[in-house]
């Protein structure tokens, strides 16, 4: 694992261009939480990863969190097209297409038995200023740490 976000370089869509991010950027003096996931559209990630943090948004912030982002090794097209479709408005959703943010983070997952390639674990992680201060990471197929009950209850445990 990590200490620090990595400076990985990924592309995102704003006003319908194509644009390079340093993902890092993103993390500058915030507390922020951060999940990733296999990918958009997938059943886990839909049903239930997405809209559970969606859900406690408000009860993360009032523990002091700035921001959730959602992280996906899906194109920004597809990013786009599950944030229109999901009716998730609070959470940030945060393409890694070329999956360069997954591999700097030693996150990738072969989930070429089921078809699907290479992909990101899926985890959660608890950042403050760019600094990892808590991951949790599932075992493949499984949704059972990076969930925002666990997230809830270790920033609890920190106050």
């Amino acid at each position: 694992m990590k200490d620090i976000i990595p400076t990985s370089l990924i592309i995102v869509r704003e006003n319908k261009k194509f644009v390079q991010k340093n993902i890092a950027d993103y993390f500058v003096n915030k507390k922020i939480i951060a999940f990733a996931l296999p990918g958009a559209f997938t059943p886990t990630c839909s049903d239930y990863h997405l809209p559970a943090y969606e859900q406690e948004f408000e009860n993360l912030c009032a523990l002091g969190v700035d921001d959730i982002y959602c992280i996906s090794m899906n194109d920004p097209y597809v990013i786009e097209k599950w944030q229109e479709s999901s009716g998730i408005n609070k959470i940030k959703f945060i393409p890694d297409g070329n999956g360069t943010f997954t591999k700097d983070m030693n996150m990738i997952s072969d989930r070429s038995s089921s078809g699907m390639g290479e992909r990101s674990y899926r985890y959660s992680m608890y950042v403050e200023n760019k600094k990892i201060v808590k991951l949790f990471k599932d075992e493949n197929g499984k949704f059972d740490v990076s969930d925002p009950k666990t997230m809830i209850n270790f920033l609890k445990e920190r106050k």
